[in-house]
């Protein structure tokens, strides 16, 4: 009863301060202590436990991490060589047949990206150890590679100390070579006895001569075991991976991750541990981020005891409304990780397609401006090497990286000192009641990005809402805002020339306290242009998408990088200029061609040029041969190039029938093949015709060649011009010999 009076007591005292502070103009930035975690009682009010969240700060390794910024994976291994993403651990160690091995190449193209820390997948969920492990024969000891001699966690740790980039390790909880394996380790339901970690092992002593004593299993053994191995002999390790991926369970294995965790902090003192209390993942694998990433986040649970932990993936992780609802608040950085190729591990050169650098660059601007770790995952070929499409693609980044953000056009500005210098250490605390700064540049300057961080490592993060403007023509104009700030929010608005800049604090969770601001300006490029049409008519012009497949992210780089940018478009044949239709939205057009222009700060991209077919708007599917589930013959007309329909492979013969709604003129179509799949791109047909869906008339055959290469739009002229209501589409051959026939889209001009 006296414990619940004394927290009652430092509850009213909280909120008391909190407003007594915030009536005053003299007011300390730290009126509680700052810890990673805190503890709520029933007695919090949404005011106490908001000054609370504000006092929560960063470990001394989340804070590296967050510096790290911009960091690389590399997924390597049996997986490499057999084109899978996931093995079933019992593949031959022999497929691993690598004959060179150059991670000096590895660590220069990560260098050259600006990235300082990479993560190599010493053990996959398969099983596969890409170590010189005393306690598995299954892996690289078994393999062709350097005879079995070969260590690629070795050669690797050796670059990074010859580039300057730190190291960190994925060894994957799941293990499928111990669970299918008749003499394996994983779900076995051995007991649970007191063991020293590192078993001895005859003629492979450790030079680090540290023990641990556990009570633990048998794989939970085998797991410390191998963990002792990588935390002591490559080198400092600075991060270590877990995930939560589990392709299969056996015997009700559980993870001692408390004694894991006891293990790391004993030898890798600096290491961060992601997927549990140091750092979590963002709830995707495309690149997607949240407009407001806050890394003081809720639980039910005292992390720091916790042996499980969920994934977050929910829009709002850290509002308000989250954290009054917690029993905890908890530091915890998000890494946003995905792909810099379709898939986690390399498969070839042709079908595997490579993000862009506009792609990439976009990712890295939201990610790390975002409050959030960049982790872009690189995965080497079956000759130990980067891709080439891959090193260009992280060496225009680095380049693009440091051109835009290694100079701040704030040098020799007039402003807070503490903001303006390059020490992380000064900092100014906004103790006006209207938190405002402002900032007059040396010159006039042309500026579209800016940078601002908050001083998180002592005082954690605070601000809510933020506001930047601009001095232009004799005032202040808002030119950007966001929510949060935290680590640091790189703004992005329209390239503005001025010389004096204002960043007012609109929401703050307590005073706020900035750490450094930076303005930059980034040489926006006219996009290439690319057009749609949705099943109302209504035509979109917007920057040309990646056509990279694997788990999009939905955003559009071209747009995101070129903030400012405005098109132009005709619908006469006319070639559109800065006189001609500025494109706002959407707009209804029918069968023709329109043309459109990109244009920013006075540069022109490319005319983009696309011709429409009739409109499909009344158009129903009078019949189809037969058709898979989920991929029904209407699709074959939505205006949407990622559906289509497919056939059955057990037809004699594969047709669609079309009413298009009224009698009209034909001189032309246009197929569209799926992208998704290979085996079913129409290579040969026939086109029959008629007014009353009953009477066919055989207007002209077509054939499309090497579709399974280039699978894009295919066009074909009729051999002369004729009328028809209805439209059939034989099939006569499928390319590669497929036995279903598909259709993403047709079109009739």
């Amino acid at each position: 009863m006296a414990l619940k009076k004394y927290s009652t007591f430092l509850s009213v005292l909280s909120v008391f301060i909190w407003f007594t502070s915030c009536s005053t103009k003299t007011k300390s930035a730290l009126v509680l202590p700052t810890e990673n975690t805190k503890a709520l009682d029933n007695n919090d009010i949404e005011d106490s436990v908001k000054l609370k969240a504000a006092h929560i700060i960063p470990s001394k390794n989340q804070y590296e991490a967050l510096k790290d910024e911009f960091i690389a994976f590399v997924h390597f291994g049996p997986n490499t060589f057999s084109r899978m993403e996931w093995g079933n651990g019992m593949e031959d160690p022999s497929i691993f047949n690598l004959k060179n091995l150059d991670t000096d190449q590895w660590c220069k193209a990560m260098k050259d990206a600006g990235m300082k820390k990479v993560i190599i997948t010493a053990k996959h969920h398969d099983g596969f150890v890409l170590w010189q492990s005393r306690y598995t024969q299954h892996g690289v000891m078994s393999s062709p590679f350097k005879n079995g001699k070969g260590d690629v966690v070795k050669e690797l740790s050796e670059s990074c100390k010859k580039y300057g980039i730190k190291l960190g390790v994925y060894l994957s909880p799941a293990d499928l070579y111990q669970i299918e394996n008749p003499a394996g380790l994983y779900g076995n339901l051995s007991k649970y006895t007191k063991r020293t970690i590192p078993r001895k092992v005859e003629g492979r002593p450790f030079e680090n001569k540290t023990t641990f004593e556990f009570e633990v299993d048998d794989y939970n053994e085998y797991f410390l075991n191998q963990l002792f191995e990588l935390l002591t002999e490559y080198g400092p390790i600075d991060e270590v991976w877990f995930d939560g991926a589990h392709p299969k369970r056996k015997g009700n294995q559980q993870y001692k991750y408390r004694d894991w965790k006891k293990l790391i902090t004993a030898l890798a003192p600096n290491a961060v541990v992601f997927g549990k209390e140091g750092t979590r993942w963002c709830g995707n694998e495309a690149g997607a981020t949240r407009d407001t990433e806050w890394n003081v986040v809720p639980y039910e649970e005292d992390p720091r005891t916790m042996n499980l932990f969920a994934d977050i993936t929910d829009e709002d992780v850290g509002s308000m409304k989250k954290l009054v609802a917690a029993k905890f608040l908890h530091y915890q950085p998000a890494e946003t990780n995905t792909s810099i190729r379709e898939g986690w591990f390399y498969r070839d050169d042709t079908d595997q397609k490579v993000r862009t650098t506009d792609d990439v660059f976009d990712i890295y601007e939201r990610s790390v401006g975002g409050n959030s770790i960049f982790l872009l995952n690189i995965p080497p070929n079956r000759e130990g090497k980067f891709s080439d499409q891959d090193v260009q693609v992280l060496q225009e980044t680095g380049k693009r990286i440091q051109e835009t953000y290694g100079v701040s056009l704030l040098e020799g500005a007039d402003g807070p000192k503490e903001l303006l210098d390059q020490d992380n250490k000064t900092h100014l605390i906004l103790h006006n009641e209207e938190p405002i700064v402002e900032i007059t540049l040396p010159k006039t300057n042309k500026i579209n990005r800016f940078l601002v961080q908050e001083h998180v490592e002592l005082y954690g993060e605070r601000v809510a809402k933020h506001a930047l403007d601009a001095w232009v023509n004799g005032e202040w104009q808002e030119i950007a805002n966001a929510t949060n700030i935290g680590y640091k929010r790189i703004l992005r608005f329209p390239e503005v020339e001025t010389n004096k800049l204002r960043l007012r604090i609109l929401e703050s969770r307590y005073i706020p306290v900035l750490q450094h601001i930076s303005a930059h300006y980034f040489k926006s490029r006219p996009p290439q242009l690319q057009f749609s049409r949705n099943s109302k008519g209504e035509v979109n012009i917007v920057p040309k998408m990646s056509d990279f497949g694997w788990n999009p992210n939905g955003e559009n780089a071209g747009a995101n990088l070129n903030k400012g940018m405005q098109i132009y478009y005709t619908t006469d044949g006319q070639e559109p200029t800065e006189s001609s239709q500025l494109f706002t939205g959407p707009f209804q057009f029918g069968k023709g061609i329109v043309n459109a222009i990109a244009i920013i700060n006075g540069e022109k991209g490319s005319i983009a040029t696309f011709r429409f077919g009739v409109p499909k708007m009344s158009w129903k599917l009078t019949a189809t041969s037969s058709a898979q589930k989920k991929h029904e013959g209407k699709l074959l007309f939505d205006e949407n190039p990622n559906t289509y329909w497919q056939s059955q492979d057990s037809d004699s013969e594969q047709y669609v029938i079309l009413d298009l709604g009224e009698e009209l003129q034909l001189s032309a179509f246009a197929y569209t093949p799926p992208t998704s799949i290979s085996n079913s791109m129409i290579e040969k047909g026939t086109i029959y015709s008629s007014m009353n869906g009953k009477s066919w008339v055989k207007q002209d055959s077509f054939t499309f060649g090497n579709l399974i290469n280039d699978p894009t739009q295919r066009n074909h002229t009729f051999k002369k011009d004729f009328s028809a209501r209805y439209i059939k589409l034989q099939v006569n051959e499928i390319a590669g010999e497929g036995d279903k026939a598909a259709i993403a889209e047709l079109d009739f001009y």
